[in-house]
C-alpha cells in the first residue's frame, strides 16, 4: 500500500467529484437514445425510467467497487481484487475479458459510430473503412507517447461539453415541447421487464467509467468521508445532465420519431439550430466518439501490458516491451487489431452491448469481494467502507444479476446470442490460461489456492 499511501493527499470532495463525472460522460448520451427508443417500442416512459434507474445502479455499483479498490490497492484493478479475493484463474479471467472484449468492442463501436457518421458526406460504402482508419490513426498516436494521446483527450473533452450545453439550453427555449415524456411507459404487446433489460444495458455504456473511482481515493485528504460524497454527488450530477439532455430531445423530437434516427443528438441540434449549426454540433459530437475511442485504447493496452508484464498472455515478452516514447505500442496494436475485426461487424450497439453485458458479470463477482474480505479479513483496516451494508452492496450484486440475466433470458434471442459468445469468448481464456502458466512454470501452479493479500 506504500504507492498509494506516498502520493500527495491534496485531493478534497470537488475535485474528486469533478473527476467522476469527466470520467463517466461520454459519447452513449449522444447516440444511445435511438437503442433504448427502438427497444420501448417508441414510448419514452421506460427510456426517461432507464436513464434514473442507470444512475442508481452505476452509484451502488461505484459505493461497492471502491471499498475493494481501496482495500487491494494493486495495479491491475479488476484482475487485481479477484485474485487476491477469489483466485488467479478468475483474476485472468476479468483481465482476459478486458484485453479480448471488452476494450476493443468499445473502441469498435466508437469507430463503426464515426464512420456511419461521416458516411453521409462520403458514401455510404464509406463507412467500414472510415471506422477501421479511425481504429488506426488512434493506435498511432497512442504509441508516439502518453502526452500526445493525452492531448486528444483535452481537445475531446472540450469537444464533448460544447454540444452537451448547447442541445440542453437551446432545446427547451428553441423546442417545440408537447411531446410526452413519461407516457405510455412502453410500447404495444412489449414486456416491461425485456425492456428494461434492454434499456438498462443501453444506459449503463452512458455511465461506463465510475470504476475509476477507486484509483483517485490514494490522494483525497479525507477518502472515508469524501469519497462516497464524490461518488453519489458526481453520479447524480450526471444523472441530471442525462435526464435533462435526454427531456430536451424528447422537447425537440418525439421518441416514436427518435427512435428511427440513428444519430439523435446530431438531429436535434439540426432542427435547432438550423444546418449549418447542427452542422457544427454534430463534428463537436464526432471528435467527442473519438476522444472516448481514445480514453479506451490507452486503458485497454495497459491492461494488456500488466497482464503481459505478469506473464499472463501469449506473446508476453512483445506485449510487455515499450518502445522509444515509453508506451506498451505491440499491446496498443493488439487491441486496436482485435477492435478492428469487430468492427467488421458495423453494428454499434451490438459492440458496445457486448462491453457492457461483459464487464458486468465481473463487476458482479467483484461487488461479491466486499462480502467475503469482511468476513474473511475482517481485521483489516478500512480506510473507506460501503455506507449501508449490507444493503448497498447487495443491491449492487442484484442489479449485476439482474442485467445478467435479462440479456440471457429476457430480452430476446439477438440478446442471448451476444451474451453467450461474450462467455465463449472469455471461456476461452481458461486453455490460454494453462497454457501460459504451463509454459512459465511447468504447471506447479493451478490458480485454484485463495491467493488473498494485500502485499
Amino acid at each position: 500500500m506504500n504507492e498509494k499511501q506516498e502520493m500527495k493527499k491534496n485531493l478534497g470532495v470537488w475535485t474528486a467529484m469533478s473527476l467522476v463525472v469527466g470520467c463517466v460522460i461520454g459519447a452513449g448520451v449522444f447516440f444511445k437514445p435511438y437503442a433504448i427508443y427502438q427497444a420501448t417500442g417508441g414510448a419514452p416512459g421506460m427510456g426517461i425510467l432507464a436513464w434514473i434507474i442507470g444512475g442508481l445502479v452505476s452509484i451502488f455499483a461505484a459505493l461497492t467497487f471502491a471499498e475493494v479498490a481501496i482495500l487491494i490497492p494493486k495495479t491491475g484493478g479488476m484482475a487485481a481484487y479477484l485474485t487476491d479475493t477469489y483466485n488467479e484463474k478468475l483474476g485472468f479471467l476479468a483481465g482476459w475479458m478486458q484485453v479480448v472484449i471488452f476494450y476493443p468492442s468499445f473502441l469498435a463501436g466508437y469507430g463503426v459510430k464515426v464512420g456511419s457518421e461521416l458516411s453521409a458526406w462520403f458514401g455510404e460504402r464509406s463507412a467500414l473503412p472510415i471506422g477501421i482508419a479511425v481504429i488506426i490513426f488512434l493506435a498511432v498516436l497512442n504509441t508516439m507517447g502518453s502526452k500526445t494521446a493525452g492531448g486528444m483527450q483535452v481537445l475531446s473533452t472540450a469537444c464533448k461539453l460544447i454540444p452537451l450545453v448547447l442541445i440542453m439550453i437551446f432545446g427547451f427555449v428553441r423546442g417545440s415541447g408537447g411531446h410526452p415524456v413519461m407516457t405510455p411507459l412502453v410500447g404495444s404487446g412489449l414486456n416491461a421487464g425485456g425492456v428494461l433489460g434492454s434499456t438498462l444495458l443501453a444506459v449503463l455504456f452512458a455511465f461506463e467509467g465510475w470504476t475509476n473511482v477507486g484509483t483517485i481515493a490514494g490522494e483525497m485528504k479525507n477518502p472515508g468521508r469524501d469519497l462516497p460524497r464524490a461518488i453519489v454527488g458526481g453520479v447524480s450530477i450526471i444523472m441530471a445532465v442525462y435526464l435533462i439532455i435526454n427531456i430536451a430531445y424528447l422537447w425537440v423530437i418525439p421518441a416514436d420519431q427518435l427512435m428511427n434516427l440513428e444519430s439523435p443528438a446530431a438531429a436535434v441540434a439540426e432542427k435547432i439550430f438550423g444546418p449549418s449549426g447542427g452542422l457544427l454540433i454534430k463534428i463537436g459530437i464526432i471528435i467527442s466518439v473519438i476522444g472516448a475511442g481514445n480514453g479506451f485504447l490507452m486503458s485497454g493496452s495497459r491492461v494488456a501490458y500488466q497482464l503481459a508484464a505478469q506473464k499472463t498472455l501469449p506473446a508476453s515478452g512483445r506485449l510487455s516491451r515499450l518502445n522509444g516514447n515509453q508506451v506498451p505500442a505491440n499491446s496498443v496494436l493488439l487491441v486496436a487489431f482485435l477492435a478492428c475485426l469487430y468492427s467488421l461487424s458495423g453494428e454499434f450497439d451490438l459492440l458496445t452491448d457486448l462491453g457492457v453485458f461483459s464487464c458486468w458479470v465481473f463487476y458482479t463477482l467483484t461487488f461479491t469481494c466486499v462480502i467475503r474480505l469482511r468476513k474473511v479479513h475482517p481485521e483489516w483496516e478500512r480506510k473507506y467502507r460501503v455506507p449501508g451494508y449490507p444493503v448497498i452492496p447487495a443491491l449492487a450484486i442484484l442489479s449485476g444479476l439482474y442485467v445478467i440475466v435479462s440479456q440471457l433470458f429476457l430480452s430476446g434471442s439477438r440478446a442471448t446470442l451476444m451474451s453467450l459468445c461474450s462467455i465463449a469468448i472469455t471461456v476461452v481464456g481458461l486453455p490460454v490460461y494453462y497454457f501460459v502458466k504451463k509454459k512459465n512454470d511447468g504447471g506447479k501452479n493451478d490458480g485454484d489456492q485463495h491467493t488473498i493479500s494485500r502485499a
